[in-house]
């Protein structure tokens, strides 16, 4: 079940067009993503790295960047201790590159998915410790490692953590307290004391802030940490926090970087992928770029993923870019039959009907895709979805959620259920003793508030547009709004009463459908869906008739018409170029 809902946020649309020269459209649509007051409008159209805040501003910041000088005028040994995926090897990348930069004696290590789990551990720091390590520096976790800090603090190391996860709390009569580890320094914006201005970085985000703020006290030009934008931006869209504010920026400026990159391990990777062609768009970070990745990490370890973005070898880069890859089309393979899996179970057992949360253990399932399975059954269901399997310990398992739903406070409300968890608003980790599984299903449901609205799927509309509205102008201003991402989601514009012309069907797979679209005035446009057009053209019997598809199909004239969503765009084929509309979805 799904609604089709068009936003009705209010602005002066024309003032805004004209005082920015922009289409009242767009004007819109950036109202539309709660862009509002002249400041944040000029400085969403115009990202800039000068627009950035300085890293000072967070609690800790100057604090940690003192550790790290002393270490390094002592000559002390630094681990950083990243995690197994984008977020955690982009931004361990960003410090030991950075610190090396400077001479400093440092290495990279991450926990091992299946026999570690996520985050800092005991057999970690005792490692580090056997090792010489004298500082322990995080990167996109340590924030809820307690117990696992204060066991480093007792082997007389000093730890900094660095990360963007919320903070484990509890609440009691109304009061809540707030769990923080006792690391020497912690840099993470949403501490609750912290004042920096902007609190949705992601972990390369942050770890890219303290490399500026140590280069910044160091006296560096500023060229030598603006050369990580790159690595933050892939973190930012990969990790999928909101592109917003200084996140916008650092994908922005990133994405720059990345289309002339110097990287020799991104070079390799984008070669490896068909990518080398292509202008680099945040498309393409979350669906072939960071999937590989995120890969190592899954299947084998993501020292692979670090090692390509950390090695200066062509030849070595090449090798582990076609390791990821390869690794990626196999954990490809696993989550399409894992999701049939799950679907199975849900539909052949009567009681998931009535849960608004769905709690499914898949057996056999490999702990590493049980997040990416969980994602694609919530866009399947629209509901809250966790996926366990069996681990060595338990049971461990990912959820994803909608937006109606907050995970992290709701498994907080539970915690008494968990070995460990963790995680923000949209998605968790849990392990879980398996005679637990039961309460936890029971009380995630019993506690949740979520009503048939909530749970219906909601498709948001920008603007309703007739396609004659349609010009070169307005699709190149529409290019001003990327990069497109979670909080700055892609336009979606509609119209109804479109009449369809020929139907003509391409691709190997049958996945291509371009059909002759005539909108309000006889206007006619070129439209194109790419999707099952068999399903489609099921649809369209059912709604009309075979003969009306089969004239559709011939080109001839028809009684079909549709409502469509779309985005416009402009074509370019063979030298030429013609306006067009990609169908989205159709009623």
């Amino acid at each position: 079940m799904e609604k089709w809902k068009i936003y009705g946020k209010k602005e002066n649309f024309e003032r805004i067009g004209n005082k920015f020269n922009i289409d009242p459209v767009i004007a819109r649509i950036i109202r539309n993503r709660d862009i509002v007051g002249d400041e944040n409008i000029e400085m969403y159209l115009n990202a800039d790295k000068s627009k950035l805040y300085s890293p000072n501003l967070m609690k800790d910041m100057e604090k940690a960047v003192s550790i790290i000088l002393d270490a390094v005028s002592s000559d002390k040994k630094i681990r950083v201790i990243g995690d197994y995926d984008i977020d955690g090897v982009c931004s361990g990348h960003i410090l030991t590159s950075g610190l090396e930069r400077i001479g400093v004696n440092v290495d990279f290590a991450v926990p091992d998915r299946i026999s570690d789990g996520y985050g800092i551990n005991e057999r970690i720091i005792k490692k580090a410790y056997d090792d010489n390590v004298e500082l322990i520096l995080t990167c996109d976790n340590g924030i809820a490692a307690i117990e696992q800090i204060d066991y480093a603090k007792s082997l007389g190391m000093e730890v900094v953590v660095t990360d963007h996860h919320e903070i484990m709390f509890t609440e009691e009569n109304g009061h809540t307290e707030y769990l923080l580890p006792k690391a020497d320094a912690i840099v993470n914006p949403k501490q609750p004391d912290d004042k920096y201005p902007f609190k949705e970085l992601c972990g390369g985000g942050v770890a890219y802030k303290l490399i500026w703020a140590l280069y910044e006290r160091m006296g560096l030009d500023s060229s030598e940490w603006e050369k990580y934008l790159e690595y933050a931006a892939v973190a930012t869209i990969g990790d999928v926090v909101d592109l917003k504010g200084e996140n916008r920026i650092l994908a922005v400026e990133g994405m720059k970087q990345l289309n002339e990159t110097k990287s020799i391990g991104f070079s390799e990777l984008i070669k490896i992928t068909g990518l080398s062609d292509r202008k680099i768009t945040s498309y393409h970070i979350g669906f072939v770029i960071g999937p590989c990745l995120n890969a190592g990490g899954r299947l084998d370890t993501a020292m692979k993923s670090y090692r390509l973005l950390h090695t200066e070898s062509k030849e070595e880069a090449a090798l582990l870019a076609e390791e990821l890859k390869k690794l990626n089309d196999e954990r490809k393979d696993m989550t399409l039959k894992g999701v049939e899996k799950a679907v199975s179970i849900i539909e052949k057992d009567e009681t998931y009907k009535n849960d608004s949360i769905l709690v499914v253990k898949l057996d056999g399932c490999h702990e590493s895709i049980a997040g990416i399975i969980a994602g694609r059954i919530r866009e399947k269901y629209n509901k809250p979805v966790f996926i366990l399997t069996d681990a060595e310990n338990g049971l461990k398992g990912s959820g994803r959620s909608i937006e109606e739903y907050n995970m992290f406070d709701e498994l907080v409300k539970c915690r008494h259920l968990f070995q460990k968890f963790g995680g923000h608003e949209m998605a968790a980790g849990i392990s879980i003793e398996p005679n637990n599984l039961q309460e936890l299903r029971k009380t995630l449901n019993m506690n949740a508030a979520l009503t048939e609205e909530d749970l219906c799927r909601k498709i948001w509309i920008d603007v309703p547009m007739p396609f004659s509205y349609i010009t070169d102008k307005l699709v190149r201003q529409l290019n001003m709004l990327e990069p497109f991402g979670k909080g700055n989601e892609k336009p979606v514009f509609a119209q109804k009463d479109v009449k369809v012309g020929r139907i003509s069907i391409f691709g190997k797979n049958r996945n291509v459908v371009k059909m002759g679209l005539i909108g309000e005035m006889g206007f006619q446009i070129e439209g194109i869906y790419f999707g099952d057009s068999d399903k489609l053209l099921e649809d369209l019997s059912e709604k009309f008739s075979n003969e009306d598809v089969e004239k559709a199909v011939q080109g001839e004239k028809n009684n079909i018409s549709l409502s469509v969503l779309y985005y416009p765009e402009i074509n370019e084929f063979n030298g030429k170029t013609n306006l067009r509309v990609v169908i989205k979805r159709y009623l």
